[in-house]
């Protein structure tokens, strides 16, 4: 009896261990792509934070006072689109692939280039845009958010020159 005993408590010991091992061959893949989704979207927060912030930095630039800050033969938009590639590079964003327009933000110019530079401007709205396709940023070999594109934009009131 007793050795019939310890050939059922085996049995049992060796059935539990094929149900895990099932078990887990079921919940792997989910918990995986769970934890791959997260990581996905981890990224795509930390880009999208990295846009505002480059958005939020050049508008305050282009908005303010900047006599002798800008280059000679550069104009100010031009500067101002450079300055977003170089901090979007700085926080390991490909910036060269963004695409970045400074246009009208009000009235019936609305979405047509704005020049910085021009005295016609002076007290009027303008809206600094960037979007860059998710692929040019990901890190993962899936795709999960392929096709998208993440962007940022503000408004902001052209100043003193």
């Amino acid at each position: 009896m007793r050795v019939s005993l310890k050939r059922f408590k085996s049995a049992c010991q060796s059935n539990r261990r094929a149900v895990a091992t099932v078990e887990f061959a079921i919940v792997a893949p989910i918990f995986m792509s769970i934890a791959l989704g997260v990581m996905e979207m981890g990224r795509a927060l930390d880009v999208s934070t990295n846009l505002t912030s480059a958005v939020r930095e050049a508008g305050r630039f282009a908005a303010m006072h900047r006599n002798g800050i800008v280059p000679p033969g550069t104009t100010t938009n031009q500067k101002v689109i450079q300055d977003i590639r170089n901090v979007l590079k700085a926080n390991g964003v490909n910036g060269d692939a963004a695409t970045i327009t400074i246009t009208h933000a009000e009235g019936p110019n609305q979405g047509q280039t704005f020049d910085l530079d021009s005295s016609a401007n002076y007290m009027q709205y303008f809206n600094i845009n960037i979007s860059i396709a998710y692929q040019e940023v990901s890190g993962f070999p899936l795709k999960f958010m392929h096709g998208q594109s993440l962007r940022s934009s503000i408004i902001f009131r052209l100043g003193l020159k």
